[in-house]
C-alpha cells in the first residue's frame, strides 16, 4: 500500500510517499505527478521518501521520470531512502550522460 500527501504553498510542493511505491500504486503515483505537474513547474519540488519502504521497477520509473523533469530533492532519513534516492539520481545522470 502506498500513501501520497501532497503538502502544497506559494513556494513550494512535497510530496510523501508512505509505503510501496509498486505495482498499481506507482501507477497511482504517476497519473497523481500527470495532474500536479503544470503546479510543480512554477515551484520547488521535495519528494518525501523517509517512510517510503520499497520501489519496484515501475516506481524506480515514476521517481526517476519526475526528477528528471524537475530536479526534486528528495528527503531520506534511512539508509534505503538514501540508497533509493541515490538510485533516483544516479540513473538520471547516467541517462543524461548517454543522450548527451
Amino acid at each position: 500500500m502506498l500513501r501520497i500527501t501532497v503538502d502544497e504553498n506559494p513556494e513550494t510542493v512535497v510530496i510523501k510517499l508512505e509505503g510501496r511505491v509498486a505495482g498499481p500504486w506507482a501507477v497511482e503515483l504517476g497519473r497523481l505527478w500527470e495532474e500536479k505537474a503544470p503546479v510543480v513547474a512554477k515551484k520547488k519540488l521535495a519528494i518525501d521518501l523517509r517512510e517510503t519502504t520499497f520501489a519496484d521497477a515501475g516506481g524506480m520509473r515514476v521517481l526517476k521520470t519526475i526528477y528528471s523533469q524537475t530536479g526534486a530533492a528528495l528527503l531520506t532519513g534511512t539508509p534505503w531512502t538514501e540508497y533509493l534516492a541515490e538510485e533516483v539520481a544516479r540513473k538520471n545522470e547516467q541517462q543524461t550522460e548517454l543522450e548527451g
